[in-house]
């Protein structure tokens, strides 16, 4: 019985990481975060952004917006556990029929992506940009702040990839 007992925990366990890892990697897919109307939006600046086909780089929703990576994988799974069910109530509550319906709510949206980016310390942004070095003094400078006074990518870089809105949250 106890030999029984492990076998069936053991392939519990093994059944339950292997659908977190293959519920991880199919929730995070543009064609999933796509599906609901409202983020079509996005999905189409995206494509118009500096950031698309940048030195061949095509990044997708959860490049962004998704925690990768083994070290974050318990941000990944709170992100669409948490996120996930607050968007589909939000999607389910609002009318984004129209990018007029959709940019009424912009900016509460982009503040609550913001804050995601400020919590994570931008590990979005540092899995490509890995060893920033910019050009000029100012951009030098502005960069220091991250090792010396607890900055992240997101304090200052805003409005990169979707539709401009005010930048009153950082």
């Amino acid at each position: 019985a106890r030999g029984g007992a492990l076998l069936l925990g053991a392939g519990l366990a093994v059944t339950l990481i292997v659908a977190g890892f293959g519920g991880e990697a199919a929730l995070s897919t543009n064609a999933f975060c796509t599906s609901c109307h409202s983020m079509s939006y996005p999905a189409q600046e995206l494509k118009k952004s500096s950031h698309h086909g940048a030195l061949g780089a095509d990044p997708g929703c959860k490049d962004c917006h998704i925690p990768q990576g083994l070290s974050n994988f318990h941000l990944a799974l709170s992100t669409h556990v948490y996120d996930g069910a607050r968007e589909l109530f939000l999607e389910w509550r609002h009318d984004y029929s129209t990018i007029e319906k959709f940019d009424e709510r912009r900016l509460d949206m982009a503040h609550y992506a913001r804050m995601n980016l400020k919590r994570w310390d931008s590990v979005t942004c540092r899995a490509c940009h890995k060893d920033p070095r910019p050009p000029g003094n100012d951009a030098k400078a502005a960069h220091e702040k991250m090792q010396t006074q607890g900055a992240t990518c997101i304090d200052c870089h805003q409005n990169l990839v979707h539709k401009k809105v005010p930048e009153t949250d950082l």
